[in-house]
C-alpha cells in the first residue's frame, strides 16, 4: 500500500517543480522583450545580472549533477534569456565607453 503513496507524492513533487521551472523562466520573457525591442539597458544593473547569470549556471550544474529535469530546464532556459540580456548591456557599455569623450 505505501508504493503508491511514495509515486503520487513523487509525482506531485515533479508536477510542482514543472509549474516552478515555468513561472520562474517565464518571468524573464517580458524583460527580454522589452529590451530586445527598445534596445535601452541604461537600467538594468550589470552588477545584478553578472551575479544572477552566475547563480543561474551554478543551479543548471546542481540540476545536472542530481538528475532533476524541472532544475535543468528551467536553468538552462532562464540562463539563455539572462544571458541575452548581460550580453546587450555589456554591448551597451562597452558602445559607450568606445564613444565617450
Amino acid at each position: 500500500m505505501g508504493a503508491p503513496l511514495i509515486v503520487d507524492a513523487t509525482m506531485d513533487a515533479t508536477l510542482l517543480g514543472y509549474c516552478a521551472a515555468f513561472l520562474t523562466t517565464a518571468s524573464f520573457l517580458p524583460q527580454v522583450i522589452h529590451t530586445v525591442r527598445s534596445r535601452d539597458t541604461r537600467s538594468i544593473s550589470l552588477t545584478m545580472y553578472l551575479m544572477f547569470v552566475s547563480g543561474v549556471a551554478a543551479w543548471l550544474a546542481y540540476g545536472i549533477r542530481i538528475a532533476a529535469t524541472p532544475v535543468i530546464i528551467a536553468n538552462a532556459l532562464t540562463l539563455l534569456l539572462s544571458s541575452l540580456i548581460l550580453l546587450l548591456k555589456i554591448r551597451d557599455l562597452l558602445r559607450a565607453r568606445k564613444n565617450a569623450p
